[in-house]
């Protein structure tokens, strides 16, 4: 049996989390949580009782201008932890600025994608990120890796 993927969703605006978590979702073996700001979103990631049922997530969606912390803050503390920094993450935010696009690689940003602001596109660009990350990229295990390269041991 295929175990299910989890993607943890970052995101404070209402109308793009559904639209994101709508379109994730559309298969059977995709679970999505949201966070609604950089703080929630960190609590999620650091406490494993939360993932207990569907381990951690596999892809992390993350928007940058978010309450509380933004994603830039998230994304430091996330790629700076022992063990969620392999989480792959994807940025999704509505800035084009140079800087937040050279930051976001900087802190170690998987991939940048700006928000395109119709509807077909946004569905477009969300599908051809679950088919890359979800369908073509390979991802490491989420229960951690070989105990011969001590990678990701003791997970």
């Amino acid at each position: 049996m295929k175990k299910r993927t989890h993607i943890l969703l970052v995101e404070d605006n209402s109308a793009d989390a559904d639209l994101t978590a709508e379109i994730l979702t559309a298969t059977n073996d995709v679970d999505v949580s949201l966070a609604k700001d950089g703080v929630e979103a960190l609590m999620m990631l650091e406490r494993d009782g939360d993932w207990s049922d569907r381990g951690r997530p596999t892809l992390v969606l993350l928007d940058l201008n978010l309450p509380r912390k933004d994603g830039r803050q998230v994304l430091a503390v996330l790629k700076a932890h022992d063990f969620l920094r392999r989480i792959p993450v994807v940025v999704l935010s509505s800035s084009e600025s140079d800087f937040d696009i050279t930051n976001c690689y900087e802190l170690g940003a998987n991939c940048y994608i700006s928000k395109p602001v119709d509807l077909q596109t946004f569905r477009s660009i969300i599908g051809a990120v679950q088919n890359f990350w979800l369908g073509r990229a390979k991802l490491p295990r989420r229960e951690g890796h070989s105990m011969a390269t001590r990678i990701g041991a003791g997970l």
